[in-house]
């Protein structure tokens, strides 16, 4: 297979994103989603959980959607095209970065192809190519929904990135406390070409629910086509580890987690990858006494597989 071109310049992502949202927020094309946060405590994680202010704009939104598919038979797909004013920046020949348009965490991103895939599809070169090549400057976690009931709202298919730390204080992800027994196991070989091999199931300790984990080598920023090509070969073997059906792939430039998935929602809670992360979601005050009484891990561990 042919390698694609990287259309990205080094260095020029995080400017991009911060200029863009200004403009964006201005023009009107942003709907950022006020959120207030409390940390709420399980099994050694600080669970970061936002509780949303105001869905009236998203839901008008999905409503306007809705009606557009219905006037013209066809499903609404709001990335083809996207929306101009939320455009960031060509990454390749195959993928273009935006904002997300109803972003509850700042400067979050959505990596789209440029092209109809369906969000349910397997992970490409490609698509790794472009993550390594936003993460070479934008530190963050990046994150992949594997359709409906891993909690992606849209089919068209989309790697999402938001920035590192995720929350105001404490580790930069929440679930990273957990990660460090895991990462101590073996080491990845050094340098950008290093092809690994490594890969753990089950082997967050504290995770009561299946999942597969392996290190990535940080020097894969370097050479996005070389980390991409590495990264696609721990991706199939995770994957592998934990079997078909619904997932969440969980990245940074350190490590790789995929938890698969049986179902979108506890009770009225819907749960995507973040949630994996430590940073979970509520529409309300009722969510929140749901989530505090049932604990957060416990509601991972139920919309996951035991």
């Amino acid at each position: 297979m042919a390698q694609g071109k990287i259309l990205l310049k080094p260095g020029t992502l995080w400017t991009s994103v911060k200029e863009r949202t200004e403009y964006a927020l201005q023009c009107g094309a942003l709907l950022s989603i006020p959120t207030e946060f409390e940390f709420v405590e399980q099994d050694g994680v600080r669970f970061l959980v936002r509780i949303l202010s105001n869905l009236n704009r998203k839901k008008a939104d999905k409503e306007k959607q809705e009606k557009q598919s219905a006037t013209s038979g066809q499903e609404f797909n709001p990335f083809l095209p996207y929306e101009e004013d939320l455009f960031v920046a060509d990454i390749s020949d195959t993928h273009v970065c935006i904002l997300n348009k109803f972003n509850v965490v700042n400067y979050h991103l959505l990596i789209i192809t440029r092209a109809f895939e369906e969000q349910e599809s397997l992970l490409t070169l490609e698509d790794f190519t472009a993550m390594w090549a936003c993460l070479a400057d934008f530190d963050g976690l990046a994150f992949y929904n594997s359709g409906k009931t891993a909690g992606a709202s849209q089919r068209h298919k989309h790697l999402q990135l938001v920035p590192l730390p995720l929350a105001p204080s404490g580790p930069q992800i929440p679930i990273e406390p957990l990660l460090t027994a895991a990462q101590s196991q073996e080491s990845i070989p050094s340098g950008a070409s290093a092809t690994p091999t490594v890969g753990f199931t089950n082997a967050i300790a504290k995770f009561p629910f299946v999942h597969a984990f392996a290190p990535l080598n940080p020097d894969w920023v370097r050479s996005p086509f070389a980390g991409a090509q590495a990264t696609l070969e721990v991706y199939h073997t995770l994957l592998h580890s934990v079997g078909s059906g619904a997932y969440n792939l969980l990245a940074t430039r350190e490590w790789m987690l995929i938890v698969p998935r049986s179902q979108e929602h506890f009770q009225s809670i819907s749960v995507n990858s973040l949630g994996f992360a430590g940073a979970l979601l509520v529409r309300n005050a009722a969510e929140m006494e749901i989530l505090k009484a049932q604990g957060p891990m416990t509601i991972l561990k139920n919309v996951a597989i035991c």
